[in-house]
């Protein structure tokens, strides 16, 4: 399936080689013959080996190939930046690549404007099939690998009730992905009516609707310079933060269930109180503060305070990551890098292509302690959580409650380790952030107008495991380093 998309990306080449001279098409044809060869035998074995059996994978097997997976399909993504030249470093090919296919949007290159349409294009590729999921789109292109159970489906799309959306896996992935293309191809023809080409305009909606935040450009949204670009992206990527769920029961008829959903119900609050909260962070930084010395780097009117307030909101908040005009929040000052960092925490709903903590561990754990507040008032009461009008599982409660110790437990660890190398903990505590919530841009060096480029290759190492650990929400990745787990039948 890999060989499939890269065939594409081929096409791109050879389309730019004929008509603008350039000369890429051997550093993707290469790996894409690799990549269809290895699959192609491991097929084969495969086949051999279980004799065309028809056999549903446990649950163990599940997480393991999800795991596995997505570290395969970032090896073989990283060959044609090595090949072509875009690095010739391992490790920074390999970061790139598995934040490409994480969708987290943090780059470690310098040279993006300098590079070939091809090259580009599968750059943002592995950003689109990523952001809806590697198993998804298995599923829905190839029905060879349509089981009878949900366990690999449900491993990979967290937080979706794959159990109630249809009976078989098969057609509720190929209905995602509809969906996806839809809204994907939606998102370009409006882009390409304002200032970009349609090769721009392409590329963008497949990371926007990804909330990846690739661009084709070193300067990404900021390029253009233009608000039609900017409340543009800032739509669509609301849109994207939104549980796709949703989006698949509005399109069977069920819009009650989209109305009435208690998380996008926060979510929408979430952000407007965020946008309000930067607008007036702007006014105060400039009015109120005598001894501020950043202002010079704010925006300069009431329309480009909300417009850089929303982006900023949006592109932080759906883990999108892209960079604006006015839009360099470490530029802003230090009043502005703790609201970045919780909302980089948050994140989107559960379910979208945002990455973070998900809004609705949110909404369970300030649910939670206030129930624990009410208890000590009323201990025999019955205080169950509801969600959307339904009692949630204590299992579900705690399970929200782990993953926020973990996530923290998490950022601890990376903190430690990057400032052991030397680095700044500004930088250490926003990059470990950044790509544990599949961010991108992250603070102190590697902030929007940086890269991870000066990165060591140990740190970029330990960071792309950060974008695997937070795309796979922790469980499925973190259970193979445990014992028990490899004595499971």
């Amino acid at each position: 399936m890999e060989a499939l998309f890269m065939l594409l990306a081929c096409g791109v080449s050879a389309y730019y080689c004929h008509t603008a001279g350039e000369h890429d098409l051997a550093a993707l044809a290469w790996p894409t013959l690799l990549t269809a060869v290895v699959g192609g035998a491991l097929t084969m074995y495969a086949r051999v080996r279980c004799k065309a059996r028809q056999q549903a994978l446990s649950r163990k097997d599940s997480f393991l190939v999800v795991a596995l997976v997505w570290i395969i399909f970032s090896v073989f993504g990283m060959l044609p930046f090595l090949i072509y030249g875009t690095t010739h470093d391992v490790a920074t090919a390999f970061f790139e690549s598995m934040s490409g296919f994480t969708s987290t949007g943090a780059t470690a290159l310098t040279n993006i404007d300098s590079q070939p349409h091809g090259i580009l294009f599968w750059r943002q590729l592995t950003q689109w099939l990523g952001g809806l999921g590697i198993v998804v789109f298995s599923f829905a292109l190839l029905p060879i690998y349509e089981l009878k159970n949900t366990n690999m489906f449900s491993a990979e799309v967290t937080g979706l009730s794959v159990d109630k959306l249809q009976p078989r896996i098969g057609d509720t992935a190929r209905r995602l992905l509809l969906i996806y293309t839809i809204m994907t191809a939606v998102c370009a023809v409006v882009y390409a009516l304002g200032p970009m080409n349609k090769f721009d305009a392409i590329c963008h909606a497949m990371t926007t609707i990804a909330t990846g935040g690739f661009s084709t450009h070193q300067d990404s949204i900021s390029y253009w310079n233009s608000p039609y670009i900017e409340y543009t992206c800032s739509a669509f990527m609301f849109i994207s933060g939104v549980n796709f769920s949703l989006y698949y029961y509005a399109s069977i008829g069920r819009w009650r269930v989209l109305f009435r959903n208690e998380e996008l119900q926060w979510f929408c609050r979430y952000v407007v109180a965020a946008v309000v909260l930067f607008c007036a962070l702007v006014w105060a930084c400039v009015y109120l503060i005598p001894t501020y010395t950043d202002y010079h780097a704010l925006p300069a009117t009431a329309e480009e305070t909300f417009r850089s307030s929303l982006f900023h909101v949006l592109s932080i908040t759906t883990s999108t990551g892209y960079q604006a005009t006015n839009f360099d929040y470490v530029a802003w000052g230090a009043p502005f890098w703790m609201p970045t960092l919780i909302l980089m925490v948050v994140g989107a709903c559960a379910g979208s292509t945002g990455g973070g903590v998900k809004m609705i561990r949110i909404i369970v754990c300030i649910k939670d302690v206030i129930n624990q507040f009410r208890m000590q008032l009323h201990p025999r009461a019955v205080l169950p959580i509801r969600l959307s009008g339904r009692v949630l599982p204590q299992a579900k409660v705690k399970s929200a409650l782990s993953f926020l110790y973990l996530y923290f437990l998490m950022v601890v660890i990376g903190c430690v380790v990057l400032t052991s190398m030397g680095w700044d903990t500004d930088t250490a505590l926003g990059s470990s952030l950044s790509c544990l919530s599949n961010i991108g841009p992250g603070t102190g060096a590697t902030g929007p107008a940086g890269t991870y480029a000066a990165m060591p290759a140990l740190a970029k190492l330990m960071l792309s495991f950060f974008m695997l650990v937070g795309r796979l929400e922790f469980y499925t990745v973190l259970f193979l380093f445990m014992p028990s787990f490899w004595r499971m039948k």
